[in-house]
């Protein structure tokens, strides 16, 4: 076979095969046409029932419709909150979707900000810029908080350590407000304990010269304050160590308030060549640590608080004063309780622009001083809280010796 005749014979192949295609596809169309029609005479004949739907409401309970919502709205107003935090800048919708997995839209994430910013939670500076939290907006955070982020192992063992290694009560304080300062970058304050609550251990008498003595005063807490006594002659070191324990009769085991009364009196009891120098170390023990103000203050890291606009310095003025921190300290005295007050929380002025999270130390049951540390209000709550709540619970260990 030539090359022309196979080309014929696949053309008429071809051919024939286009027109059985063609007539297929026109019986297909008359069949549709004719079901159609068919439908159409059906509707025509039997008009359709309407569907009745049984009364009742389908959607989600109105209690848990409002409880998913509120819990939506709970979780963006965190992740703001976590996010100003760190990054002390404006938190728009789009950053909050970028960011944290909330499951929702950049839609719904507005449109729950617009509730935020209605109830006070949240503000915004400008009309183009995200929100900020408000003092409202950061007690919502706080109080929300359930599970504090725990410190590490490695961290838990330096923070031991480094307190530890304190040579008396006063310098494991002054360590653990300088630790603070460092762990949290803000200033830290601690109350020493008060010689209301801890009870004379001994009190030492050393001859500085012939007529000066030192008298050293050492608490059950680990306290320890000196003082000077000038008498008015000479009493010789027989003389010394007699007053040595004329006053550890009457102070040992007590408070300093307690044992006042008995100190007044304590020159009756003195020998006469020793009833003036008696009368002098009772007289200075008195002033100085019965009537004057019982409590005292270690800060350490006012210059954290140091910032550019300058918004926080009559917060360190404030510390600079100490009555106002310590009328804070003063308050807690709840051991294992961490307390955070933010802005105007704080009844005074001076610290309506700081947050403030304080707890107590102690021994035993009994709370013995106050720990806290002070920053501005966008200060990182959870990780402050950790870290304020360990140290105090390591200067308690301390205290009792474990």
């Amino acid at each position: 076979m030539d090359f022309e005749t196979f080309v014929l014979q696949y053309q008429r192949r071809t051919a024939k095969r286009m027109a059985d295609f063609e007539a297929l596809m026109k019986e297909t169309q008359q069949k549709m046409e004719m079901t159609a029609k068919h439908h159409a005479r059906a509707r025509e004949t039997m008009p359709r029932q309407p569907v009745t739907v049984p009364r009742g409401d389908y959607s989600m309970p109105r209690s848990r419709r409002n409880a998913s919502q509120k819990q939506q709205i709970q979780a963006v107003l965190r992740a703001i909150v976590a996010d100003y935090i760190a990054n002390q800048e404006p938190v728009g919708s789009k950053t909050l979707v970028e960011r944290h997995k909330l499951g929702v839209s950049s839609a719904t994430i507005r449109n729950d900000m617009a509730v935020l910013e209605q109830q006070g939670y949240i503000s915004q500076t400008h009309a183009s810029s995200g929100r900020i939290p408000t003092e409202a907006g950061y007690r919502a955070f706080v109080d929300a908080l359930h599970d504090v982020k725990p410190l590490s192992a490695a961290e838990r063992h330096a923070i031991l350590d480094f307190l530890e290694n304190g040579v008396d009560m006063e310098d494991v304080l002054r360590r653990s407000v300088q630790l603070l300062a460092q762990l949290t970058n803000q200033a830290a304050v601690v109350q020493l304990p008060a010689l209301t609550v801890s009870r004379v251990k001994h009190c030492e008498v050393v001859e500085l010269t012939p007529t000066r003595l030192l008298l050293v005063l050492i608490t059950d807490t680990g306290r320890v304050d000196q003082r000077n006594v000038d008498l008015a002659a000479p009493i010789g070191a027989d003389g010394v160590r007699a007053v040595r324990d004329l006053l550890n009769d009457v102070l040992v085991g007590k408070t300093m308030r307690d044992a006042s009364e008995s100190l007044a009196n304590l020159t009756m009891r003195a020998p006469a060549p020793l009833a003036d120098a008696v009368r002098r170390a009772s007289d200075v023990l008195i002033a100085t640590l019965v009537d004057a103000a019982p409590d005292r203050l270690i800060i350490a890291g006012s210059s954290n608080l140091l910032v550019p606009s300058g918004s926080l310095q009559g917060v360190i003025d404030a510390l600079e004063q100490q009555v106002v921190v310590l009328k804070l300290l003063a308050s807690a005295q709840e051991l294992e309780h961490v307390s955070v007050r933010i802005g105007r929380e704080n009844e005074d002025e001076e610290l309506s622009s700081a947050a403030i999270v304080t707890t107590a130390y102690g021994s035993g049951d009994e709370a013995l001083g106050g720990l806290g540390v002070v920053g501005p209000t966008h200060m990182d709550y959870p990780g402050t809280m950790q870290k304020v709540a360990t140290v105090a619970r390591y200067i308690s260990r301390i205290l009792r010796g474990e």
